[in-house]
């Protein structure tokens, strides 16, 4: 596994010690708290006992960090639209038919194979194993931008913004017929289906299950019987755009899961050979968790999507 790599200084601030060393170090606050668990931390010369314990500012610190292990998925050299990468993170444009991570009926051909075998040698552990941080994915049918994590640090400060719903997200879908209003936007709790458990569903307004979700969207362009819509989500609930759109009666053009495609159209994606959801996450904006600098990335729609659009616009 090879030897541990030291990390050392000064604290640079007083205060409890996982705290400060995740400050001074670039490691997450809970590798750290490992760490100290696991007796890899010394300050001014003495083993750290607790996380908690009060440290100084100036305090001379060593923290020694085993190598990372590695992830069970298995590298594989599959080709990776990259749209940005720097020392902590990578954005992919994922291909539509690309699950994110392995799974059963999928353990392998996934973005985390091919991003273990991209990033060789530059993971430098997320929770102390080697591995892409995945943050947030899209349905293995959905195209479009994607931010993984290669740093612990980065990791952890993506997560947050996840979960403060500060990340900017756009999608384009193209649905069934045409929303009246043509714009507008949906709300309500997201939870498992009581019918299949396989689907997402708008819950009642009395429910205490699901998670709460709001999508605000737009009409772009009218077509025959069907819509370019933009979705900006608030949330990133599973199947959000896809159960938002169907619920109120615009599903997703190619969805197999949450709507019946409306017969006139049937034959354009026949013709086509159209055979996934028409989304695509075409927008991805969001704060560097390092040098917190805004970033925003914009991916083009995959001729797939603009050959159905060009088709129904016809």
């Amino acid at each position: 596994m090879g030897d541990a790599n030291s990390i050392s200084g000064k604290t640079a601030s007083a205060g409890r010690l996982d705290k400060v060393l995740a400050e001074s170090s670039g490691l997450s606050r809970e590798r750290v708290k490992a760490l100290i668990a696991d007796g890899a931390v010394v300050v001014d010369g003495q083993p750290a006992a607790s996380a908690s314990a009060k440290v100084p500012a100036g305090a001379n610190f060593s923290i020694a960090v085993p190598p990372p292990a590695p992830l069970a998925a298995q590298p594989q050299d599959i080709p990776l639209d990259i749209v940005f990468e720097d020392e902590h993170l990578v954005v992919v444009n994922k291909a539509a038919g690309m699950v994110v991570h392995p799974a059963a009926g999928n353990p392998d051909g996934t973005l985390v194979n091919a991003l273990l075998h991209h990033c060789a040698g530059q993971l430098s552990g997320i929770g102390g194993v080697a591995r892409p941080g995945i943050v947030h994915r899209i349905d293995k049918e959905t195209s479009g931008l994607l931010v993984v994590a290669k740093s612990d640090i980065a990791h952890e400060g993506l997560a947050k913004q996840f979960a403060d719903h500060s990340i900017e997200r756009r999608y384009l879908a193209v649905a069934g017929g045409h929303p009246n209003p043509a714009e507008g936007t949906i709300s309500g709790r997201l939870g498992r289906s009581d019918t299949n458990r396989k689907k997402m569903s708008v819950l009642p307004k009395e429910s205490s299950r699901g998670k709460h979700a709001i999508t605000h969207y737009k009409t772009l362009k009218k077509m025959n019987n069907s819509a370019l819509i933009e979705c900006k989500l608030e949330t990133g609930r599973t199947h959000q755009v896809r159960v938002h759109l169907a619920s109120i009666g615009h599903a997703l053009l190619g969805d197999p899961v949450y709507g019946r495609t409306p017969t006139q159209i049937r034959p354009v994606l026949k013709k086509l050979g159209f055979q996934r959801q028409a989304l695509h996450a075409a927008n991805l904006g969001f704060i560097h968790p390092v040098s917190s600098n805004r970033i925003a990335f914009e991916a083009e729609l995959p001729a797939d999507m603009q050959e159905l659009i060009d088709e129904l616009g016809r």
